[in-house]
């Protein structure tokens, strides 16, 4: 059972840390796409300002904030920045796992994918596009926190190693291969850790480096987002067996379409959400071991196994 959370309005959390983030978004677009041709910069801006939960920058943020407590949670603007560097990842992410020879989906967020709303090379280029400007906005917002430039290089370093072959390529590619066949809850989490949980664990160590981080506080940075990008992922697959495409954005049903391995396909619905619960309450409790509990954390991981989308 997971322990209860410190009071907090989760909605206005959650609200006003997108606003913080989208604006944060809007900021690294008009610098860094500032010249670039217009083929490039529309489906990029189109697969960026898609909404979406910006969970990733916002956890960003909140191990920030946990690491720097005494601060009374006051956050510069370029922190919001370095958190932005997260979502670039993430939504090339998305437009490349929407091409027809990856999922093959044609909604996200509740609007055409970006190849649909472009074509098929812009989308590829768009996505392309956003890596480097990833790497680009981490390094000039960590800069602008007048950190060290070990520290610099070590933030750019963990968005690049989570978003490689052995982070968010690697777990696409081994989700990939694992369609149509049967893998053990091991061989399953072991995707799940590297598709989704790499870029979520990213976030979280980036946040604690930023915030000056000791050794045994980014370790349970780290066993935190491990355990809610796990519990995330098989939140994302009981919502494709439990939900409609109008409350998630997208269509119901690709994982079953598709012969994807999931936690429900492998432990039925009600264990695979046990297993869920399980991790956020081995996240929480790897936080608090290390006296980095902060109600925003609680929330959050919280969130990854309630939300309706």
């Amino acid at each position: 059972m997971m322990p209860a959370v410190h009071d907090i309005d989760l909605d206005a959390y959650l609200d006003r840390e997108r606003r913080h983030v989208d604006a944060a978004l809007g900021r690294v677009l008009d610098d860094g796409l500032n010249g670039a041709p217009a083929a490039v910069a529309e489906p990029v801006r189109y697969a960026v300002g898609g909404g979406g939960k910006r969970l990733r920058p916002i956890l960003c943020v909140a191990a920030y904030t946990a690491v720097r407590a005494d601060d009374d949670g006051v956050v510069p603007a370029a922190m919001y920045e370095l958190a932005a560097s997260l979502e670039l990842i993430h939504g090339y992410s998305l437009v490349h796992d929407n091409l027809p020879c990856m999922d093959d989906d044609d909604v996200r967020r509740g609007r055409p994918s970006t190849h649909r709303a472009f074509d098929t090379p812009l989308a590829v280029v768009a996505g392309s596009a956003m890596i480097p400007l990833a790497c680009r906005t981490a390094a000039r917002a960590a800069r602008a926190l007048s950190l060290a430039e070990p520290t610099v290089s070590a933030l750019v370093r963990e968005l690049c190693v989570a978003a490689g072959a052995g982070g968010m390529v690697g777990g696409q590619v081994a989700d990939l291969e694992a369609e149509g066949r049967q893998l053990d809850a091991d061989e399953l989490a072991s995707v799940h850790r590297r598709k989704t949980g790499a870029l979520l664990t990213a976030a979280l160590r980036m946040g604690g480096l930023a915030a000056g981080a000791g050794p045994a506080q980014l370790a349970a940075l780290d066993a935190y987002g491990r355990s809610v990008g796990l519990a995330f992922q098989i939140a994302d697959d009981l919502l494709d067996v439990t939900g409609t495409e109008e409350v998630l954005g997208k269509k119901a049903g690709r994982d079953s379409d598709l012969a994807k391995a999931t936690f429900p396909t492998l432990l039925g619905v009600e264990d695979a959400r046990r297993r869920a619960e399980k991790e956020v309450d081995a996240a929480l409790a790897a936080i608090e071991a290390a006296g980095l509990s902060s109600r925003e954390l609680d929330a959050l991981a919280r969130f990854t196994v309630e939300r309706d989308r």
